[in-house]
């Protein structure tokens, strides 16, 4: 059997500059993108240098159902919208007993969008919300 942890439900933690958001039982969008730009060597006509050039990161959306922790997210935005400052924060994977799997910083925080729940009392479905964010980087922690 191998000592690899194979993690079967996974949540994530997400707190800014210290500041917990709570969990979220999903996050997508955790990329980067590296344009390359080609250079051709005179006289050297079997292959061209793959130079690479500028990183692009892509938004991470995260989502969970709606809880307390909800306020907290709003609470933040409007902390945004007053002052808007990049903080660094950091998305921390955990198993369901709260046990850390791998762990993200992320630089330059700013919010790019939330959608807060629906309410339909007529559908079993859970109310959900979901949090867009825009970052400078990440490195893993």
């Amino acid at each position: 059997m191998s000592d690899t942890l194979f993690a079967t439900s996974v949540f994530f933690r997400l707190s800014i500059a210290g500041n917990d958001l709570g969990a979220f039982h999903t996050c997508d969008g955790m990329g980067a993108e590296m344009e390359v730009e080609q250079f051709t060597e005179g006289g050297n006509n079997g292959f061209a240098w793959q130079l690479p050039s500028r990183i692009t990161w892509s938004n991470i959306t995260l989502t969970r159902p709606v809880t307390a922790d909800t306020a907290k997210v709003v609470k933040w935005l409007n902390e945004v919208i007053k002052r808007v400052e990049r903080k660094d924060g950091e998305i921390v994977a955990l198993t369901p007993d709260g046990e850390r799997i791998a762990g993200w910083q992320v630089q330059g925080i700013v919010p790019v969008r939330w959608q807060g729940p629906s309410f339909d009392p007529s559908s079993s479905q859970a109310a959900v919300e979901t949090l867009e964010i825009a970052h400078e980087g990440i490195d893993a922690s």
